[in-house]
């Protein structure tokens, strides 16, 4: 188990920090804009609309968010120890990164942001419709994020402090030189790299920048319709989750004494983790209708109960339990938020 002094800096996140604008719409919005429940896109044309529509007629909120730095900030809820977790993305100069900065550091996020001059800071549209959402992000300065950022004498030495990296695969789309940088480095220091599939278009569209990070992921977090999208993007000729998990675990890898773990979530269905050529089921905890606020942010608050618990070296089970724990607690709120101290027993 690592000490407790030894904690500060040991995991480092690189992503996408956004704005989350969160509203309730309706189903025909959705189909104005050619968007689907419980999905996520890239932001085009068409949609730049939406931000500004949603603020003025649907009542929107405020969060702070983007899938890393969500999962980063409720591993620190779940630590209740300060800086143990370092975040790198990139934001504009604007009234909407002093937020997102003072939101995640009031979380305990050691934020490093990259500031790009040119574009605002990035957002992301929550459309919820009932219990579902869709999101639609316009990167904007999260684009715009260089690998210079990680090479900063300063920032390097956080890099050198982590012993775990997280980067979601939403970032292939940004930076793909640095996702190989932090790879390489992690696998040449015998550390763990850990990704997520993300969205089905990463797995469709950004199949190259995946399959270069493939043989360094360690441990690669998804969702079912990600995973389907990834079997039928590498032709694996199944649609069975475990299959799937099972045959990811045994790609090609660059450190083979290390086997790749898996893990894939369901939604109410159990969670699978695919591990030294076994699949072991972890059960939901099915809440009421009533209980149930938003589902947005349940993928992100799993990534970060799960991580909490692996790098303080926790086995497995605990770790997938303290996931589905804290995405339990995450959807019973309005967004990726959560208050209080976290009670999760082991």
């Amino acid at each position: 188990m690592a000490k407790k002094h030894d904690m500060e800096s040991l995991l480092l996140g690189i992503g996408n920090p956004l704005l989350d604008i969160s509203a309730s719409v309706d189903e025909a919005y959705l189909e104005r804009y050619d968007m689907k429940a419980n999905d996520a896109i890239l932001a085009d044309e068409k949609h730049m609309p939406i931000y500004k529509e949603i603020v003025e007629k649907y009542n929107a909120d405020y969060i702070a968010g983007g899938s890393v730095q969500n999962s980063l900030r409720v591993a620190q809820w779940i630590l209740d120890k300060p800086r143990v977790a370092t975040f790198f993305g990139c934001v504009g100069e604007d009234e909407y990164s002093k937020i997102l900065e003072e939101r995640a550091r009031a979380d305990s996020v050691n934020v490093q942001y990259q500031y790009d001059v040119k574009q605002p800071t990035g957002t992301c549209a929550v459309l919820i419709t009932g219990h579902h959402r869709s999101l639609c992000a316009n990167l904007a300065a999260a684009n715009c994020f260089t690998v210079d950022h990680i090479r900063k004498p300063e920032n390097r030495k956080l890099m050198e402090l982590a012993q775990y990296y997280y980067i979601s695969g939403f970032f292939l789309t940004v930076n793909p030189e640095t996702i190989m940088e932090v790879a390489k480095y992690s696998h040449a220091q015998k550390r763990t790299f850990i990704m997520n599939l993300s969205a089905p278009f990463i797995s469709q569209f950004y199949k190259e920048p995946l399959m270069n990070a493939m043989p360094y992921i360690d441990i690669l977090f998804g969702n079912e319709t990600e995973a389907e999208t990834f079997a039928n993007e590498q032709s694996f000729g199944t649609k069975d989750l475990k299959e799937i998990a099972l045959k990811i675990c045994s790609l090609p890898k660059q450190d083979e004494a290390k086997p790749r773990i898996v893990i894939l979530t369901t939604g109410s269905n159990p969670v699978i983790l695919a591990s030294n050529g076994k699949i072991t089921e972890f059960p939901v905890v099915r809440l009421e209708e009533d209980k149930l606020v938003d589902t947005n942010g349940a993928g992100d608050a799993f990534v970060g109960g799960f991580l909490a618990q692996y790098i303080r070296e926790q086995p497995l089970d605990v770790c997938i339990r303290c996931g589905i724990w804290t995405a339990t607690q995450i959807i019973q709120r309005s967004g990726c938020t959560y208050e209080g101290k976290a009670d999760f027993k082991a």
